[in-house]
């Protein structure tokens, strides 16, 4: 299966419109983008995500946050969430995971192989188990 659809949370514009394009326009992705975990939750259903990419450190609710409530809605459970964040550091990335995100990417990140990361991840955790 092919990834497609990926609902990113960010709330800082610039880095939104950076993503946009590397996903889009250099990744062919269709990206749903929200500037806070509560449109992420609003958005979820509409958007039918198959990858969320979320920001660690938002306002109101942080990405740890948001990723714990998305996991509620129903169909979230085993869609792959990737962390996108500054906060790299190994203990860092373990605590992530230890949430369930199947991948961290660093921030910054080169636009240009934003979209090459994206699918390697999806290509390591992302497909659905073969039944």
């Amino acid at each position: 299966m092919e990834l497609n659809n990926i609902l990113y949370v960010e709330d800082e514009p610039d880095i939104q419109a950076v993503a946009r394009l590397a996903l889009e326009m250099v990744g062919g992705f269709t990206v749903t983008i929200c500037s806070s975990g509560e449109e992420a939750l609003a958005q979820f259903s509409t958007a039918q995500p198959e990858m969320m990419l979320l920001d660690v450190m938002m306002p109101g609710m942080d990405g740890p946050t948001t990723l714990g409530k998305l996991r509620e809605l129903p169909g979230a459970l085993t869609i792959p969430a990737v962390f996108m964040t500054a906060k790299v550091q190994p203990d860092e990335v373990a605590y992530y995971k230890s949430l369930g995100a199947v991948g961290v990417i660093a921030k910054p990140f080169d636009p240009m192989t934003l979209s090459e990361t994206v699918r390697a991840i999806w290509e390591e955790h992302g497909q659905p188990a073969t039944r």
